[in-house]
């Protein structure tokens, strides 16, 4: 089998493996949140893939939704308050009640989402977090919703992260799928 075939097939099993009960979940979570705004945040990759859904969200289903990638705000707030809260303290000064938050984090130990989901959790906040690697990652455990991919590879964890997000938008929109697909 080619590098190709193998690795569509490992792409393909792990966005099939996420669990129906939790898409609902977290559909509902973020559907909830329609009358106010969906912030997300991650680091890196996750940051783009934050910043891809939350245009979606707005655009196509129709959710007011925000991240915190501007370098002016990530500076500032890393400066004032550390790296490692940074994210927590954009939460504080930006979240109002009803608003949802999504954490998006490979590993689920990068300190500064983990600290936001604290802060999340200390605000009443509804909370989705995505994951990946080790099955007892902190990120994963903070949630009111949680979908953990089971892979330790990067590349994997967030392709799946972003196919499983894309779909609750396309849900949340009312797409309806081609039953011939």
């Amino acid at each position: 089998m080619t590098f190709c075939a193998q690795y569509m097939r490992q792409v393909a099993g792990l966005i099939q493996s996420i669990d129906p009960v939790a898409f609902e979940a977290a559909t509902a979570l973020l559907r909830r949140a329609g009358g106010a705004k969906v912030m997300l945040a991650g680091n890196g990759a996750s940051a783009a893939i934050a910043s891809h859904i939350a245009v979606d969200l707005t655009k196509i289903s129709g959710i007011r939704a925000m991240t915190f990638n501007e370098p002016d705000l990530i500076t500032c707030f890393a400066n004032d308050f550390g790296y490692e809260h940074w994210v927590a303290k954009a939460l504080e000064h930006y979240a109002d009640a009803g608003d949802a938050v999504v954490l998006i984090s490979s590993s689920g130990r990068s300190p500064n989402i983990v600290n936001a989901a604290a802060q999340a959790r200390t605000m009443g906040l509804p909370l989705l977090t995505l994951s990946g690697f080790a099955p007892d990652n902190p990120l994963r455990a903070a949630g009111a919703v949680n979908l953990w991919v089971n892979s330790d590879r990067y590349n994997l964890v967030e392709v799946t992260h972003q196919a499983w997000l894309v779909a609750m938008v396309d849900a949340l929109a009312g797409v309806v799928m081609d039953a011939s697909a």
